[in-house]
């Protein structure tokens, strides 16, 4: 008992000092440690510091431990990311290759909607905030009295088009990569752009200040060694496509994208 009791004592401050990982609840907390437990591991082996993958329950959760400075490995979009620099002086450390940008899009023979203030109370079918998608059009009608109406969409973008031929919306965002690579020639010869969002950095990896500045440029090399590759091949295969790995990356590149968050209704 007394071994046992011993041993309670060492193992609960290791637990206790662990860096938290984590990714937004896109997925069950089940999906979410099939997905990053593996980054999590390779990470604690890396810095020699215990790394525990935590799944954050729900979207309100996930913003409230983010805004309380809980998090310390963090996977998400630029929005987040860039709020997170700003406010809680987080370090960009690697990210998907290529870019985020989003299309809005509605009917082509619909003679009502044609350019961006057309949307102006009218209804669009979209992820529901805070995904970039959405903050993304939102961004564009920063007066909150003449705005588009959201129509929130579970179940991705293939749901949020469905919605729209459904007749529940005006329009529809989904990200250029579908429109271009999911949707068919005849899907995009009924439809018409109209509004394109800024393109912005990939999804990243950001840390904490509780990690040291050595410790930050070491994982930063490790994420983009072969190693690293292979930690981070479950992300590598739901977000990224074909890309062979993450790159880095810095505070610079997230510059400014923290204002999708602040001062809009639907943000932060």
């Amino acid at each position: 008992m007394l071994l046992l009791a011993l041993g309670f004592s060492v193992v609960q401050p290791l637990l206790a000092d662990a860096l938290i990982m984590t990714a937004p609840p896109r997925e069950s907390e089940q999906a979410g440690i099939k997905q990053y437990e593996i980054t999590a591991r390779y990470i604690s082996d890396v810095l020699g510091r215990p790394v525990r993958y935590q799944h954050p329950g729900a979207w309100l959760r996930y913003q409230h431990d983010m805004r309380n400075d809980v998090y310390d490995i963090v996977f998400d979009g630029p929005h987040f990311a860039s709020w997170r620099v700003t406010h809680l002086d987080h370090e960009m450390l690697v990210r998907l290759p290529g870019s985020l940008q989003f299309h809005l899009l509605a009917a082509a023979d619909n003679d009502q909607v044609s350019e961006p203030d057309d949307m102006i109370g009218r209804k669009f079918c979209g992820i529901s905030p805070p995904n970039l998608s959405t903050l993304s059009v939102l961004g564009d009608f920063r007066n909150p009295v003449r705005q588009p109406v959201i129509r929130g969409v579970k179940g991705g973008m293939g749901a949020v088009y469905k919605s729209f031929q459904q007749g529940q919306c005006d329009a529809f965002v989904v990200r250029t990569a579908y429109y271009r690579n999911a949707m068919g020639e005849d899907d995009r010869k009924g439809l018409k752009v109209v509004y394109t969002s800024p393109a912005m950095p990939n999804q990243s990896i950001s840390v904490s200040s509780r990690l040291t500045a050595e410790e930050r440029s070491k994982l930063r090399q490790a994420l983009i060694a072969e190693a690293g590759i292979k930690a981070l091949q479950p992300t590598l295969n739901r977000f990224a496509g074909k890309a062979k790995g993450f790159i880095a990356t810095d505070n610079t590149e997230f510059e400014d994208y923290n204002t999708l968050l602040e001062g809009v209704i639907f943000g932060w």
